[in-house]
């Protein structure tokens, strides 16, 4: 099991999270059940906030990335202590306004936003557009003309930096298609380009390295990177960027082949990461721009569990063993995506001796509905209840109706208390958007 404060045992063996008993939850919220422990979203938002501010002098702000997991309930959250966000569609931005979220704390990304997301952004009054394409730039331009409005935007780069990642998640490389490459010329050329649109305030760029990295070097190479691109583009234009986003990407734990980090190994990476900003402006006699950073899976990554019933048990000798579940692919794709890893525990005792490896099984109508394979376990039985560990990013959020199955709803904890903040699905939310048309009556 994981480091984290957030996960512990009773006298008993039981799970807990947020002081609440994964049984007891279990059983009054029925499974599969996504559970997110408060105080433990609340206590990274603040790791990252305050290195800010007693690192950086308060010159920047910490942006939740939304797409990790996105509910009203989370951006209230992240408002209450002080931070913004970035939303990467109109449904997001959607969410977080009607959750009270200030739009000038929210920046907005995509590679291809639409004409009414670009419109949505701009009459919201966003506190910046990152901008991703020269059709995006001048649509956005002509948009921000037609309402007599200045729009703030930053330019996605590509620094060149190659993480250590899935390559499905990396983000940076030239052959990517996000941002424009700083050596191939393109992001120069970019510039120059919104520079001269006059509806257009190019504030700075911003860039993402790739996901689940744990070596802060690579953070630490992007940032120099990025600010010697700054200082080229201010030789060549005059344009100094005031603003740098420098993404997020750093890693969780899922299994035991991830570090088992605290939140101050966090600080850590953020002081890293600042201490390069600094050094390389003043290595250039630039000022110090202000600093946006975009944590997501760090804030929510492992603050979420999902707790699922056992069903079907299938022992095939020499073979495989399938531990069937109530979830599957389609409220976890990941593992499907990404050939994702996680620790798995029996609820009812945590510290049970691992004497088997089995493979959790999904209940959809697919070969490949997998939560993963050769996951350690203890003996379990059909009725017992499991929980999947590091699930609060990416699971809700890329959840599915698949085989027309409930998304999962989600509860907050906290003290020993739970509250219902994704409430669960009906048969009839599932045909709610059905039409019958009149041919077929």
């Amino acid at each position: 099991m994981n480091a984290r404060k957030t996960l512990t045992t009773d006298g008993r063996g039981h799970l807990m999270i947020g002081g609440c008993d994964t049984l007891e939850i279990a059983k009054k919220y029925g499974t599969p059940l996504y559970v997110y422990d408060e105080e433990y979203i609340r206590s990274v938002m603040r790791v990252f906030r305050d290195t800010i501010e007693s690192h950086y002098n308060g010159n920047g702000k910490v942006l939740y990335a939304s797409k990790a997991f996105s509910c009203m309930a989370m951006y209230r959250i992240a408002r209450q202590e002080k931070i913004g966000c970035d939303a990467v569609s109109g449904g997001e931005l959607y969410t977080a306004l009607k959750a009270g979220f200030d739009a000038r704390d929210i920046y907005v990304h995509g590679n291809n936003k639409t004409y009414n997301e670009i419109v949505e952004a701009v009459e919201a009054g966003v506190g910046g557009i990152v901008i991703d394409s020269y059709r995006e730039a001048d649509i956005l331009n002509a948009v921000a003309g037609e309402r007599s409005i200045k729009q703030r935007v930053l330019i996605r780069i590509n620094p060149g930096i190659e993480a250590h990642t899935h390559a499905f998640v990396q983000t940076a490389r030239t052959d990517s298609k996000f941002g424009f490459s700083v050596s191939d010329g393109t992001a120069l050329e970019y510039t120059k380009h919104v520079l001269n649109l006059k509806n257009l305030d190019l504030c700075g760029y911003h860039c993402h390295i790739g996901s689940q990295i744990f070596e802060k070097q690579s953070f630490v190479l992007a940032a120099e990177k990025m600010i010697d691109f700054i200082a080229e583009v201010k030789g060549k234009t005059g344009f100094e960027a005031t603003v740098l986003n420098m993404g997020g990407g750093y890693g969780i734990y899922y299994t035991d082949d991830d570090p088992k980090l605290t939140e101050n190994d966090y600080a850590e990476y953020l002081k890293a990461l600042i201490g390069a900003v600094k050094s390389k402006t003043a290595e250039h006699g630039l000022n110090s721009p202000y600093l946006l950073i975009e944590p997501g899976r760090t804030i929510v990554g492992e603050a979420g569990i999902t707790l699922y019933t056992v069903g079907s048990i299938k022992d095939i000798q020499g073979i495989r063993k399938y531990v069937a579940i109530d979830g599957g692919m389609f409220e976890n794709p990941r593992y499907a995506l990404y050939q994702s890893k996680y620790t798995a525990v029996k609820a009812s005792d945590v510290n049970a001796e691992c004497t088997q490896k089995v493979s959790i099984a999904g209940k959809c109508c697919e070969s490949g509905d997998l939560i993963g394979v050769d996951i350690p376990m203890p003996e379990v039985e059909s009725g017992d209840i499991i929980a999947v560990l590091s699930t609060g990013a990416y699971h809700y959020s890329m959840a599915s109706n698949y085989n027309r199955n409930f998304i999962p709803q989600a509860i907050l904890v906290k003290d020993g208390k739970s509250e219902v903040i994704i409430k669960k699905q009906t048969y009839e939310d599932l045909i709610r958007n059905d039409v019958i048309p009149d041919s077929l009556k």
